[in-house]
């Protein structure tokens, strides 16, 4: 910068300093000025009908004037809350809506993980109440045509009309006569409260043409956003089809195809419902889930942006009432089934007969264990004995027909032998078959077992990143069963493994190699050419849990450890203590005997008569083509 710019900028800075000065108002000026300010409002004061509590200033707004002739000042967004020792809601005059929500009785993962860093036993923390979302993170609305025109209640400035400790009312002047007001009344220790719309003056109003939207941006609570975002939708009920819901992965949106009898903005641990007294019609109802981009400043801090707009069935504006109740609270099994409106349908235990067996029985017999004073850990690790002691006769069973397949294995493997050309398999499988038969042994047998076993193992998959009980419960180096527990946190992340080492997955996927190994034995190669082998597949399969597993909730993997490790330990003792191989080996040996003598063999099942039928056509179509 050259001389004379320097001189000409600091010029200018003289002119407007001067400027200042010399034009600023006298101290009679400024004194006349503050006390015609002080006299207007007190004029308003004196005209304004409504009670400041709990009053917070955002901004200034408008003047509205009520069809009583009664001048009402809405100057400012003021904020009033509504609490009970579990919620705390913040309510706002812009749009006479609730803006705020706490739960009082919970905390979020980064307060909860901050307060163990600090030397704080988990048992002894006290929450320090946890935002489900905050001002600016929610909008409920009413959109209303009148006189030509649709108003909608979030743009407004409503006046408080009236609060007590349990009661707040807002109202919106629509004047000739014409309001709106919104009722809204807190229960004492519960988790919802009743909403009341009263439509006053209004006249008749077109059909289907009256909605509430309801948006919500929840806050992050959990430690990983990834896995909470993973579970968070919208589910809504059907009156005619029952529950149905967005997809949790990506964006979805879908129309109601019947009334809707409540709507859920679910996350992984705590929801919002509500329901209305008489269901939303179908008609213009509809739901929208979305996923923040990158960019978007909520991306690192919410989970999803929740959008439901829904037609209320109403057509008389002339004083009218619209009543709903509005769910804030944890996805707590017992909690969500009191309010008996099938709430907890959202809870993904799985469909069919997997949610069947959560629901009675693995879901009771932990509530009973968790609530007579049994840490989660432990309830964990007595619910899996339980288990594996109930499938003990199974997986004899299992052990039994592997112990026979494995004493057929040289006989089965010299058939193979004997007819290794492709067109001899039909002679290879019937005379399988047929040694099957005569030694009482079945390749199916274990089958069964299997099956009974596979919808338990499947439900409990479901059952426990589902269970709220888990929830910031820690157990051994597991700070919170309900996520990921990390021995090791590398700093930087790893592309399909993530940032951190997870012992309970390692655990996991350890036991289950060594389960495999001493099941190896058992498990027959393929025959056929170009067939996978089962074995590298067996083998495979823990490396890939180590991957898949490393980000799941630790009570999960804590579970499925303790579970493989009973079954290598109930396999070892069914193998040296209950079953003995050689008396088995004698067993089969007498029936091949007894078939071969013209003795009494056990009949043929009718699976076994298909198959051998089957087995004939087959090698009669093979005759006919040759010839």
């Amino acid at each position: 910068m050259d001389r004379n710019s320097i001189i000409g900028y600091t010029l200018i800075g003289v002119v407007l300093v001067s400027f200042l000065m010399f034009n600023q108002p006298s101290k009679e000026d400024v004194e006349k000025q503050e006390k015609a300010i002080k006299e207007q409002v007190e004029k308003e004061k004196k005209t304004q009908k409504a009670a400041i509590v709990d009053k917070k200033v955002v901004k200034s707004d408008s003047l509205a004037v009520d069809t009583t002739k009664i001048a009402v000042v809405a100057t400012k967004t003021e904020f009033f809350t509504l609490e009970n020792k579990k919620l705390k809601i913040q309510f706002s005059t812009k749009g006479g809506k609730v803006s705020g929500v706490t739960l009082k009785e919970f905390e979020s993962y980064d307060s909860y993980a901050g307060k163990l860093k600090k030397g704080e036993k988990s048992k002894n923390i006290k929450p320090n109440g946890l935002d489900l979302f905050r001002d600016g993170d929610a909008v409920n609305q009413l959109e209303i045509p009148i006189d030509g025109k649709t108003i909608q209640t979030g743009e407004q400035n409503f006046i408080l009309k009236e609060k007590t400790d349990d009661k707040i009312v807002f109202s919106l002047n629509l004047g000739n006569n014409k309001s709106i007001e919104q009722i809204y009344q807190i229960k004492n220790d519960a988790y919802d409260i009743d909403y009341k719309i009263q439509l006053i003056g209004l006249g008749n109003l077109p059909e289907n043409k009256v909605k509430f939207k309801w948006e919500t941006d929840f806050r992050r609570t959990e430690r990983l956003l990834s896995e909470q975002r993973r579970v968070s939708t919208i589910c809504f009920n059907n009156k005619e089809e029952g529950i149905d819901y967005l997809s949790e992965i990506g964006d979805d949106e879908a129309e109601a195809e019947t009334s809707i009898d409540w709507i859920s903005h679910k996350q992984s641990y705590f929801s919002s419902f509500i329901r209305p007294e008489k269901a939303f019609s179908k008609t213009g109802s509809g739901f929208k889930i979305r996923e923040y981009e990158e960019n978007d400043s909520l991306s690192k801090t919410h989970l999803k942006n929740y959008s439901s707009i829904v037609t209320i069935p109403v057509t008389n504006g002339n004083n009218s009432a619209i009543s709903m109740n509005w769910y804030f609270g944890p996805n707590d099994y017992e909690t969500l089934k009191s309010y008996g409106q099938g709430y907890d349908d959202i809870l993904n235990y799985g469909w069919g007969l997997f949610r069947w067996i959560n629901l009675y029985a693995v879901q009771p017999l932990f509530n009973f264990l968790v609530t007579n004073g049994l840490g989660v850990g432990w309830a964990i690790l007595l619910l899996t004995l339980i288990i594996k002691f109930v499938l003990m006769p199974v997986q004899w069973k299992m052990f039994s027909s592997s112990a026979k397949m494995r004493i057929l294995k040289p006989e089965i493997e010299e058939i193979n032998k004997k007819h290794p050309a492709k067109e001899d398999a039909m002679k290879r499988q019937m005379e399988t078959m047929s040694l099957y038969r005569e030694s009482g042994a079945s390749p199916f047998a274990g089958c069964l077992p299997m099956l009974i076993q596979m919808p338990i193992l499947l439900a409990v998959f479901r059952f426990f990143p589902a269970t709220f009980e888990l929830r910031q419960k820690p157990f051994l180096w597991a700070e919170d069963l309900s996520s990921y527990d990390s021995i090791w946190d590398f700093g930087f992340n790893v592309w399909g493994y993530g940032d951190h080492m997870s012992l309970f997955t390692l655990l996991m996927s350890a036991t289950t190699l060594v389960f495999t190994y001493l099941n190896s034995n058992n498990m027959q190669q393929p025959s056929q050419p170009g067939m996978p082998n089962m074995k590298v597949i067996m083998y495979v399969f823990p490396v890939l849990m180590i991957f898949f597993f490393n980000n799941y909730s630790s009570g999960l993997s804590y579970y499925y450890f303790i579970s493989t490790l009973m079954s290598i330990v109930i396999m070892l003792m069914i193998k040296y203590f209950f079953v003995d191989e050689n008396k088995i080996r004698e067993k089969m040996a007498a029936r091949k005997q007894a078939a071969a003598t013209g003795g009494k063999v056990k009949k043929k099942s009718k699976f076994q008569e298909r198959i051998e039928m089957m087995q004939k056509m087959q090698q009669e179509q093979m005759k006919n083509r040759k010839k």
